[in-house]
């Protein structure tokens, strides 16, 4: 019922409209003295989000006599750790690393700090799925407001939304933002949050309705109220058809069972109906309504 009364769809970019297989365009180093690729693999290994995993798989793994005492991982921002010779290492968003020019903020989304200097930027993209622009095009036919909300930077967003015809961009997001975000959605409006990853699970909470994947990450899957078999865009338009027929068929199945009643009632108090007719009307009536129920 909720899903079929939507007004607004806000979705995840990474993993949910694109494919979450990232690819690095460019890695740039004002620093050449350290080992950039593997101190960016040894630390992106310990997170679970779909950009590690990606960095992960490309880069080049080379042995390094870096050993880290600690590593922490901050959900939505990037990763704060120290060696054992008590190096600090900071790689993360351009708000996390707290990158002050726009033009390098711009053109790369990951960016290395060891010892507060800045050693290492990447530029990194992943591809559109398939399917995305149909969906996002079929919520805009039926006037539901399709919102792209991310913790990506407004660049990146932006040429999303325009490929896929989205009408509203939040970008640069951290987690706690995308849930205040929800909120404000759900007071003004029934509201569909669509997402896979960790980050997503406390936003796809406070949405009327939650949309996630069955191979999403665990914690998504358990806050989402509904989950989709697989990746294939397709099934959030058939999950939004089926909710919406089936809406209107419980309202068609009311009418039925009501108009039935409304006219045989009084025709029975006034001795127009005989209890043989009167039966076969109320056994007519359950017919239509299972009938019309068969119909999805």
């Amino acid at each position: 019922e909720l899903f079929s009364k939507t007004k607004k769809i806000i979705f995840d970019k990474t993993g949910t409209l694109t494919s979450g297989e990232f690819k690095i365009h460019e890695l740039k180093k004002w620093n050449e003295n350290y080992p950039i690729e593997s101190i960016i693999y040894e630390l992106e290994k310990h997170s679970s989000h779909p950009i590690a995993k990606s960095l992960v798989n490309h880069l080049d793994a080379k042995k390094t006599n870096i050993k880290f005492d600690s590593v922490n991982e901050l959900k939505g921002k990037g990763f704060h750790a120290i060696d054992t010779e008590g190096n600090s290492y900071q790689l993360g968003s351009a708000q996390f690393i707290q990158i002050i020019d726009p033009l390098i903020e711009k053109e790369f989304q990951l960016f290395l700090k060891i010892n507060n200097e800045l050693v290492a930027a990447l530029s990194i993209s992943d591809e559109i799925k398939k399917g995305a622009k149909d969906l996002t095009n079929y919520f805009n036919s039926k006037n539901i407001e399709t919102i792209l909300l991310s913790g990506d930077n407004k660049q990146k967003c932006d040429e999303l939304a325009s490929e896929l015809n989205i009408n509203e961009v939040i970008a640069n997001q951290l987690p706690e933002n995308k849930i205040e975000k929800i909120k404000q959605f759900s007071k003004e409006n029934t509201t569909t949050m669509i997402g896979d990853g960790i980050n997503d699970a406390p936003a796809l909470t406070k949405a009327q309705v939650g949309v996630s994947y069955s191979e999403a990450s665990e914690v998504a899957v358990k806050s989402a109220s509904i989950v989709l078999l697989n990746h294939n865009l397709k099934l959030v338009q058939k999950a939004y058809q089926i909710c919406t027929h089936t809406y209107l068929t419980i309202k068609q199945n009311l009418f039925w069972a009501f108009a039935y009643n409304i006219i045989a009632i009084p025709l029975a108090s006034m001795g127009y109906l005989s209890p043989i007719f009167a039966a076969l009307t109320m056994a007519f009536s359950d017919i239509v309504v299972v009938g019309n129920s068969i119909r999805l």
